[in-house]
């Protein structure tokens, strides 16, 4: 059998996507999803996103990380998926979708993808860390030096002993600008990511604490992000990740 796919890529975090309209795809087939997203035996990706049909939205996206798992919310999957999605003409500048944390609004803005995150509160702080949930859980870190710094290595000690369900590792350093650079280690693809969505989305959000305002500037190894919010008694809202996202190759692959 072949299957039809697409690659897509948001500031290098990169997706193989299914056109799953129809429902036929296998959500189930766990080492099917992870030999897709193998670098050398498939398409090679860091995750991938089935496209369906809902009742109540313009599309459904089902995310699933590189090792054949069904995974939290993914910001950069997100704005993948709706460029996705309007590269099919499900829509044409503004869209709902519902993914695994809810109901999300984007909009389609030239190279650019607007996407509303959802609400997060509650916000842990630590000696030198915060802890929250942007539809994934990450765990901040300010660094020095963060060009040289050992991402892979303090990442994995800290994303396996955090927390027993493991959390994604975000290390920040403050630039100019109102800027941030952040690098960050993904569970579930267990390694440095060019960019994370939900993890530069946390990052904007505890730069307020270091008097940063909205909207931030983010640097990624992938590539250049901002993050939009407002701020209320220790909560956020409106909260929008906004990049750009692009269709790289598509074609079939035998299963």
């Amino acid at each position: 059998m072949e299957l039809k796919f697409y690659k897509y890529q948001g500031t290098g975090n990169d997706f193989v996507m299914i056109d799953d309209r129809r429902g036929e795809f296998n959500q189930s087939n766990h080492q099917l999803i992870e030999k897709l997203c193998d670098r050398k035996f498939g398409v090679g990706a860091d995750g991938l996103i089935l496209l369906r049909n809902h009742l109540e939205s313009d599309f459904e996206m089902i995310y699933f990380n590189a090792d054949g798992y069904e995974g939290s919310m993914c910001g950069n999957g997100g704005r993948c998926a709706v460029r996705f999605a309007h590269d099919l003409k499900i829509f044409e500048e503004n869209t709902t979708f519902l993914a695994v944390d809810g109901l999300h609004e984007a909009k389609v803005d030239g190279d650019w993808i607007h996407l509303k995150m959802g609400e997060v509160s509650p916000v842990e702080k630590g000696n030198d860390y915060w802890f929250l949930d942007t539809g994934s859980p990450h765990y901040i870190k300010f660094v020095e030096n963060i060009e040289n710094f050992d991402v892979f290595g303090e990442g994995k000690k800290i994303r396996h002993d955090y927390r027993e369900e493991g959390t994604n590792v975000n290390f920040l350093e403050i630039k100019d600008d109102n800027s941030l650079f952040v690098r960050t280690f993904e569970r579930g693809v267990e390694n440095e990511t060019l960019s994370c969505g939900t993890g530069v989305t946390a990052a904007a959000l505890i730069s307020k604490e270091k008097n940063l305002k909205s909207p931030v500037s983010i640097k990624t190894l992938g590539g250049q992000l901002k993050v939009a919010f407002e701020e209320e008694n220790g909560a956020f809202k409106n909260i929008y990740l906004i990049g750009p996202a692009e269709r790289v190759f598509s074609g079939t692959i035998k299963i």
